[in-house]
């Protein structure tokens, strides 16, 4: 088991060094190419091999949507198999936190709840890639109040880590209706960049496919980097109007980090993105969305 895992491992780092080693080609080759279209100077960093990249732009054509990536081989089997979810805690949670978890559990449709205890992480990852497990997210708290996210995708990864805002549970309102567990639609508001489409990529594949008359909504709706997480659901009261009614819990999110790799080698795992909080820039600049 461990001989395989190592093996697979492997082939997917080395797919994924192959894929920066063209993207790295094909970007110079844009930068050559754009520079020829607008009768500009050829940029100093592609100066030296202008020629050969000359040559290979001979045979690009256009079509190349559907190149794969190692971003497909993390999602391959999205929409073919139902995602299977397992919601945990950090140790020794509060009795708020478990109430939470009990509520982001019920989210994810088909999800299962797994009391921490005294289980480390690898163990805990060991254990869901056994059972076939997609994806693990874990909860964090600091003094009761819910305040961390980590979404980590099995086998490879990647991991997200956001930090959670606001946080209103089901169990502080009162008389809210019971939550529906039918798969929901999902609404994705403003995840225009490159990053956005990432993070609404590891957001989406948690859920499975809804069918058509499912009557459950849940939205990720993105404004300056703060992802607002709403659950609806809706009922027509005629043929022209929608009553929405929200169901809870609501909070919202910040991307701070993405990892290619599992929770087990955060320690080794490259950085994809992580948000540069002390930078001059870092206030003005939007990273999920193209303004």
């Amino acid at each position: 088991m461990l001989r395989r895992e190592t093996r697979l491992r492997r082939e997917y780092l080395y797919r994924k060094a192959q894929e920066d080693r063209v993207r790295t080609i094909e970007e110079r080759k844009q930068k050559l190419k754009s520079a020829l279209d607008d009768n500009r100077l050829i940029p100093t960093e592609v100066r030296r091999e202008a020629v050969q990249l000359q040559k290979l732009l001979e045979y690009d054509d256009e079509g190349a949507e559907g190149v794969s990536s190692h971003m497909d081989d993390e999602y391959k089997w999205a929409g073919v198999e139902d995602p299977k979810v397992v919601v945990t805690t950090s140790r020794d949670p509060s009795s708020r936190l478990k109430m939470f978890v009990k509520e982001v559990k019920l989210i994810f449709p088909g999800a299962q709840c797994m009391n921490r205890g005294g289980h480390e992480i690898n163990a805990l990852v060991q254990a869901c890639k056994a059972n076939n497990v997609t994806d693990l997210v874990i909860v964090h708290e600091t003094r009761g109040q819910p305040d961390g996210l980590v979404v980590c995708h099995l086998p490879f990864g990647p991991t997200a880590y956001f930090t959670l805002y606001n946080v209103v549970m089901r169990h502080d309102v009162p008389d809210i209706e019971t939550m529906s567990e039918a798969y929901p639609h999902l609404i994705f508001h403003n995840f225009s960049s490159r990053l956005g489409q990432r993070v609404s990529n590891i957001l989406k594949y948690l859920f499975p496919v809804p069918k058509e008359d499912s009557r459950r909504v849940i939205t990720f709706a993105n404004q300056e980097d703060f992802i607002s997480f709403r659950h609806h659901t809706y009922k027509k009261t005629d043929h022209k109007n929608v009553e929405l009614s929200e169901v809870g819990p609501r909070f919202e999110m910040k991307l701070y980090m993405i990892k290619l790799g599992t929770l087990e080698n955060e320690a080794t795992a490259d950085v994809e993105w992580r948000h540069h909080s002390y930078t001059h820039t870092a206030k003005k600049r939007k990273f999920l969305s193209v303004e």
